[in-house]
């Protein structure tokens, strides 16, 4: 099987820090070739890209918040995820362009077509192999959020936003089961992490790692 671009999603509060490690120890348990990245991010400029767009007191609108998810994402492919894929390595991010589909168009409004633009023209045919969506009730989410650190632009937002945000993601996840692996992480960390390794196993059509 050819390197895989494995992403890891889901709204705020839905665990998806602490699952990372789970999907690490999965392949570092069988000796797979992975690279660890995140959105927006990734890249020095991705980086700073990301600290304007995670200040409480940005003001950007909704075209420039979205061309500048889309400039880190393009910096991030061209210097990142790409050349890892060329070379034979997997490369798992944390968050990708359903987040953009979830965030800017569920929550924030602009148009998917507009979304798909870019997507297309940033990133060519490249689009995940997998995507382990982490999904928890709104409540949940926002009890998470509300005992994290400071917040950040994105956590500011009201609950009305993350309504919207977690619709699209699901409704993303429906139109395409092949791609998605939704995962309920309202529950305990034991059963959340068989529910990736199970994702993980399907994907790479590994046995358990129990039985390797």
């Amino acid at each position: 099987m050819q390197a895989q671009f494995i992403t890891l999603d889901g709204i705020d509060g839905a665990g998806k820090s602490t699952n990372l490690a789970v999907i690490q120890n999965w392949f570092e348990t069988r000796n797979l070739p992975v690279l660890f990245t995140r959105e927006p991010g990734g890249t020095p400029v991705g980086e700073a890209l990301r600290k304007i767009l995670l200040n409480p007191a940005t003001q950007a609108g909704l075209r420039t918040e979205t061309l500048m998810m889309f400039a880190a994402r393009c910096q991030h492919i061209e210097s990142v995820i790409a050349p890892a894929l060329a070379r034979g390595t997997n490369v798992v991010s944390d968050r990708f362009t359903d987040a953009t589909f979830a965030y800017q168009g569920g929550g924030r409004g602009v148009p998917p077509a507009d979304i798909a633009a870019l997507e297309n023209w940033v990133q060519g045919s490249l689009r995940p192999d997998l995507t382990i969506l982490l999904d928890v009730p709104l409540k949940v989410s926002m009890q998470r959020i509300g005992r994290n650190r400071k917040k950040d632009r994105f956590e500011q937002e009201e609950a009305a936003f993350f309504t919207r945000v977690r619709a699209a993601y699901l409704n993303r996840a429906a139109a395409d089961p092949g791609r998605y692996a939704v995962i309920d992480s309202n529950r305990t960390h034991e059963a959340v992490q068989q529910s990736i390794e199970a994702a993980l196993n399907k994907h790479f059509r590994l046995r358990p790692k129990s039985l390797l």
